[in-house]
């Protein structure tokens, strides 16, 4: 009967929903895709509500600049700092145990090139706490990519539709259609596999690209409106849980009506106050 190493033990036998006394890291990511396990991804921005989250089983939340969107109030993603990023990132580690958590590298943060991207990713590891990052782009990216890996940092990637270059799209349209976009989304996705990223998020991608994409790398795929053959899922936690006002992208799934719940659960506070039976006799001190 064959032994098992004591890392070899520590390592879960799977990513969703299990049990160790360590965080999730990269090598179990590695060690899923090597088995064909899927697994889930959400976006966090707070200590709370990651700590749901967490306590939920998923293995990896994503600090993104979707905060910029569903939690600060900008249009875009564009706005959002390294400073803003830094502090909720921190907060979804102080709230988790279990969770690899990726901090995102917002706009304007790598652009400039390896160094830039280094001296960012460096503070939301060492301020924040985060397990990894994730950055933007395919080809154009690698280098900073390799320097990250290089310098210690793992790194997830993201290709598709990006939407820190929503002004340069003009819009959030589908990437990737015909064959000539259909061979650059190859090219950017292994790209950043050689530069030794540990996944790659596939945004916005035809369901048949992505799973040709999804068979080519050795490296895990995470859809995001990408279809079902990549090896993991993602989705913004207010799109997931119907916290979001208004219409949501075609992708999303929603699993529950928490705004309508929320806003419920207000007016009836409300109505308390107003009505002189809140607090009653069960909530007050004499």
């Amino acid at each position: 009967m064959t032994q098992l190493s004591p890392a070899q033990k520590s390592v879960p036998k799977t990513l969703y929903g299990g049990t160790s006394s360590r965080r999730i890291t990269v090598r179990d990511i590695a060690a899923a895709k090597e088995r064909g396990e899927k697994w889930p991804m959400l976006t966090a921005y707070d200590a709370m509500t990651a700590s749901v989250f967490d306590e939920a089983g998923i293995p990896v939340l994503l600090v993104g600049d979707s905060m910029g969107n569903c939690h600060l109030g900008y249009e875009t993603t564009v706005p959002v700092t390294m400073d803003e990023i830094a502090i909720l990132a921190a907060a979804v580690v102080r709230g988790t145990k279990r969770t690899l958590v990726v901090g995102d590298l917002p706009f304007g943060a790598y652009q400039e090139g390896p160094v830039q991207a280094l001296r960012n990713a460096t503070r939301l590891v060492k301020e924040a706490g985060v397990g990894a990052v994730k950055l933007e782009g395919g080809e154009r990216s690698a280098d900073q990519v390799e320097l990250l890996v290089s310098s210690g940092i793992p790194v997830m990637a993201h290709v598709g539709l990006t939407p820190q270059s929503v002004n340069a799209f003009g819009g959030y349209p589908v990437q990737g259609r015909g064959e000539e976009a259909a061979q650059q989304l190859l090219r950017d996705a292994k790209a950043v596999q050689d530069a030794g990223a540990f996944a790659v998020v596939l945004e916005a991608v035809p369901a048949e690209l992505a799973a040709e994409v999804t068979r080519s790398l050795h490296i895990p795929t995470v859809g995001i409106g990408a279809g079902l053959d990549c090896d993991a899922q993602v989705l913004v936690w207010t799109d997931m849980a119907g916290m979001t006002a208004g219409r949501v992208p075609k992708f999303v799934k929603q699993y529950l009506q928490l705004r309508e719940l929320l806003g419920g659960a207000a007016k009836a506070f409300a109505e308390d106050v107003i009505g002189g039976t809140f607090p009653a006799e069960e909530h007050t001190f004499h």
